[in-house]
């Protein structure tokens, strides 16, 4: 995760400073607990005054039963049935309730966790709300967030491996905070390109 550097010169300082005031007042309105955003995605909170982010909205083809033994297969599934393309991040549950689950996701090196919360509603398919907060002060993510939520509800046509169930989703709204990414190319990462994130 990239730590952000006083700027090298002058003429960057007013953007850099303006960036940092915006993520630090949308970061202080959401508040440091958990919280249901404008859209309806409930996110896991951070002690992290500034930290990167990424919220989810995904239409998927499965049933919200379906889409939830998918999930938990991958997880129980950690590393012989299935690990997680993005580096090999390792998930583990934190709660799970009747439509709503929290997760955390360690980078592989065990030096970051970032905490994930994800509501199912059922209808016509499965929407699935996801949001995905670091837990350190960070801006920059290289899509980790983004990836972090993606990697649970992907199925064969994105590259991705299910365990249990294989279903078609379509992404109806993805948000970032400032400085985090959303490139679905940078989730599904081998060999010798995996990095610690």
């Amino acid at each position: 995760w990239l730590k952000i550097r006083t700027p090298p010169s002058p003429v960057c300082a007013p953007d850099v400073a303006m960036a940092f005031r915006w993520a630090a007042a949308v970061a202080a309105a959401a508040t440091l607990c958990g919280v249901a955003t404008a859209d309806g995605v409930k996110c896991p909170g951070s002690s992290a005054f500034v930290h990167a982010s990424t919220q989810v909205i995904v239409k998927t083809a499965g049933t919200c039963h379906d889409v939830r033994q998918e999930i938990e297969a991958r997880v129980a599934g950690q590393p012989d049935k299935w690990h997680d393309p993005h580096n090999n991040g390792v998930y583990a549950w934190i709660s799970q309730g009747a439509d709503e689950v929290q997760l955390s996701r360690m980078t592989r090196n065990g030096q970051y966790t970032d905490k994930l919360a994800l509501t199912f509603v059922d209808g016509d398919g499965c929407e699935v709300r996801g949001c995905s907060e670091s837990q350190v002060f960070s801006v920059f993510d290289f899509s980790t967030n983004y990836c972090n939520l993606r990697m649970l509800y992907c199925g064969s046509a994105d590259g991705c491996r299910p365990v249990a169930h294989d279903f078609t989703h379509r992404e109806t709204m993805v948000k970032t905070s400032i400085g985090a990414g959303k490139d679905p190319e940078k989730c599904i990462v081998s060999g010798a390109k995996q990095l610690n994130i």
